[in-house]
């Protein structure tokens, strides 16, 4: 196997809340990630899953630096980036790229298409003359499947699959090697979703990109990873190979999702049990002691609530799961 292009071990992001009531509230933390660890290679793509508010968005961001890590390390193609400085992550940027959930939001109103896609190039090659940062956004218009008549015309004027190649666009103008994508189709309409992700699975491809996928839907994810990994309150519940996790998951949270996903045959669809978890997701400002999904397992056993689980071995998965251990 050849060296991991991203290596993250144990990273954690907390953020202190302040309390309610009183004259002096206590702080609490939040721990939006809470010790995630994988590997990815070059021109893997890794599947991030789980409900609203796991902290998948959140382990995307602080794997830029837009949100610093309260502590565990990110290593870029074998250099560890803890301590790094402003200029070091400025570097790292230009190999790694972000598309982001909301196709319009994330592009700025006041700029056409030929500022925003060239506005990477003049940020980072900043000697390149005009006409050569040009010529390259011309080029790249052309394969997320624009043209040159779009090139003066602003956001606005576009629908959300056109804003989502023109994100996409900006984000491989500088030939990143890695594409952080943060839940990038789910604004958009089945059928426009399915033309972004072919795009994006042409443009790897072509370009041998590693992308990190990050869903809610595990029928897109299934779709377009090699690999898959399931949050749950900020901690890995499962990570597997797609054909692993899909065929025989572990995880009994992953089991409870793969059955909430729709199947195309109608009579399988009928057949089916769905796994409804019991009471609500618990707030993360107060989860639950030992194994974070306890309180919604059916499986849970005496072990659960002293002692957080490991990663476990489990065939060709990784389970945070004391049934593995």
């Amino acid at each position: 196997m050849s060296a991991a292009l991203l290596s993250v071990r144990d990273l954690r992001v907390h953020f202190k809340v302040r309390g309610e009531g009183g004259l002096f509230p206590q702080h609490r933390t939040l721990k939006a990630v809470d010790g995630v660890t994988f590997d990815l290679q070059p021109g893997e793509t890794l599947g991030i899953v789980g409900e609203s508010g796991c902290g998948k968005s959140t382990l995307a961001r602080a794997l830029l630096n837009l949100i610093p890590a309260t502590s565990g390390d990110i290593a870029w193609m074998g250099r560890d980036m803890k301590g790094a400085s402003r200029d070091d992550w400025q570097q790292v940027r230009r190999s790694v790229q972000m598309v982001f959930q909301d196709p319009l939001a994330s592009l700025n109103p006041r700029m056409n298409v030929a500022q925003i896609i060239g506005e990477p190039l003049r940020t980072h090659q900043p000697q390149l003359p005009g006409d050569e940062v040009l010529r390259q956004v011309k080029e790249m218009l052309g394969r997320v499947g624009l043209s040159e008549t779009h090139l003066y015309r602003y956001p606005h004027e576009f629908s959300g699959g056109q804003c989502q190649r023109i994100g996409i666009a900006r984000a491989l103008i500088l030939k990143p090697r890695l594409i952080v994508c943060d839940e990038p189709v789910s604004a958009l309409d089945v059928s426009i979703q399915a033309q972004i992700i072919n795009l994006l699975q042409d443009l790897q491809r072509e370009l041998g990109l590693a992308l990190i996928f990050i869903a809610h839907d595990l029928a897109v994810v299934k779709h377009v990873s090699q690999r898959i990994l399931v949050m749950y309150l900020g901690r890995t519940m499962e990570i597997a190979p797609k054909q692993a996790l899909y065929a025989d998951p572990k995880h009994p949270y992953t089991r409870a999702l793969l059955s909430a996903v729709p199947l195309a045959d109608p009579r399988r669809e009928r057949a089916k049990a769905i796994q409804v978890l019991p009471s609500e997701l618990p707030s993360p400002l107060d989860p639950p002691s030992g194994c974070v999904f306890r309180t919604r397992c059916p499986q849970a056993f005496e072990r659960c609530p002293r002692e957080v689980p490991p990663l476990l071995e489990a065939g060709a998965s990784r389970a945070a799961c004391w049934l593995y251990g």
